[in-house]
């Protein structure tokens, strides 16, 4: 996808400091961003509250269940399986370039949202998959915030998650600015995995799992066992990778990848751990380990490479104004994922990943900023309108959005009931009235 900064916007229910107000209705409802990805509108959703995926009160289920057709008796409860560090994300926003040292830069929008981990596990539960995540989360207040708003506000099962007594919980504060960002984070010594994770995955339909360079002793010993073990059950492992501070970049650290059905590096990553000067080659190289290699090019799109069939696909990147990029190739992820389970064709798990992501850098936040269907279907609805009004009658450019989305006409409901995602605000959380 490309990012281009986006111009800061105002609207009804918008607070002063670019965040979103709790709105001025006395409904207490929100006041959301829909629309195209150059043209953002507003609207005003009616509240309530969301219920965990194994509820049964199925009137608070997403508005669409991408395995529908697929679930039997038999499944596993589990869709997606994820561990890892969740963080206490603080985002700045309207920084007109970045801070100078021995000066004070003030930020015209400020949002927190839990991080790390949870960016993915939320995009994921936004698209409908039932997903399990294991994490350590501190008993700060930090930690009830990132806790209640995964586990009431997203539906995610924290069943494995481990509250660790006297931990602080990790915070990142990032900076966008010039269409990137700066991040300073802060967390003292994690638990040991054994401590804070179930040693044996639940059972899952999939799970995403992160390699390369561990800086603990055994940590990187103790991934590639859970890896093994849910692969063997056979849940379908999706792999990525982080920037490895060492520089080493080291191939050995990719060992995981023969447990794994897909591994999704960006191209920087992709191309030194492969020792290649092409994001492409790079792709090529990486599926002669594992079944299928997919990586992100940034402003050109995706590129992926199935080694069992012998199948390409490359997309390009949407162009969208961009408010903060955090947690965007996590989103990415979680849409080539849902993709891939439900059986899509290589093409349309590459668009439709990008999709998510290029609508999630439209808000603030990691995590809160992914997209639902609803939000979805408002894209796709408005992108034929306007592609309609200007081509007219007559076939579309397969190679245009038109075209290239036209699967989701089969996929969308044509009336989506919408229901509220909890955005990015400027403090922790609010004491109840």
């Amino acid at each position: 996808m490309t990012f281009r900064p986006a111009r800061l916007m105002s609207s009804p229910g918008s607070s002063p400091d670019g965040g979103l107000s709790r709105s001025s209705s006395p409904t207490g409802g929100a006041v959301l961003p829909c629309g195209s990805p150059t043209d953002i509108r507003w609207r005003y959703v009616q509240p309530r509250a969301r219920t965990p995926w194994h509820s049964d009160r199925m009137d608070d289920m997403p508005v669409l269940d991408p395995l529908g057709t697929l679930r039997a008796a038999g499944d596993p409860g589990t869709d997606v399986y994820l561990t890892g560090t969740v963080f206490l994300d603080i985002i700045f926003t309207g920084l007109d370039s970045a801070p100078v040292r021995g000066t004070e830069s003030w930020a015209r929008g400020m949002g927190s949202s839990p991080g790390g981990i949870a960016n993915m596990a939320t995009a994921l539960a936004r698209l409908g998959l039932r997903t399990t995540l294991a994490a350590a989360f501190g008993d700060d207040v930090y930690g009830d915030y990132c806790w209640d708003s995964l586990s009431s506000g997203e539906g995610i099962d924290l069943e494995p998650s481990r509250r660790i007594p006297g931990w602080h919980s990790p915070v990142t504060v990032s900076m966008a600015y010039e269409g990137e960002r700066t991040m300073v984070s802060h967390g003292h010594e994690a638990p040991p995995a054994q401590e804070s994770v179930p040693a044996c995955p639940p059972p899952a339909r999939a799970a995403v799992a992160s390699l390369g360079h561990h800086g603990r002793a055994g940590d990187q010993e103790r991934d590639q066992e859970w890896i093994g073990a849910a692969a063997a059950s056979g849940t379908k492992v999706f792999a990525d990778v982080g920037w490895d501070e060492t520089g080493r970049w080291d191939p050995a650290d990719l060992d995981g990848l023969r447990h794994c059905a897909a591994f999704l590096p960006n191209a920087e990553e992709a191309m030194r751990y492969t020792r290649t000067a092409c994001p492409r080659e790079a792709a090529r190289s990486l599926a002669e380990r594992v079944p299928l290699a997919v990586v992100t090019l940034g402003s050109e799109g995706a590129f992926a490479v199935d080694s069992g069939s012998g199948e390409t696909a490359e997309v390009p990147a949407l162009i969208v104004e961009a408010l903060d990029p955090t947690g965007a190739g996590d989103v990415f992820v979680a849409g080539f994922v849902t993709g891939t389970l439900a059986a899509w064709p290589l093409a349309d798990r590459l668009a439709f990943a990008s999709l998510c992501a290029a609508l999630s850098v439209q808000e603030f936040g990691g995590s809160l900023s992914a997209p639902g269907w609803a939000e979805i279907a408002a894209w796709w609805q408005q992108t034929k309108a306007r592609a309609r009004a200007a081509a007219g009658p007559g076939p579309c450019d397969p190679a245009s959005p038109l075209g290239r989305y036209a699967f989701l006409d089969a996929l969308l409901p044509t009336d989506p009931r919408p229901w509220p995602l909890r955005r990015a605000v400027p403090t922790v959380g609010f004491r109840p009235a």
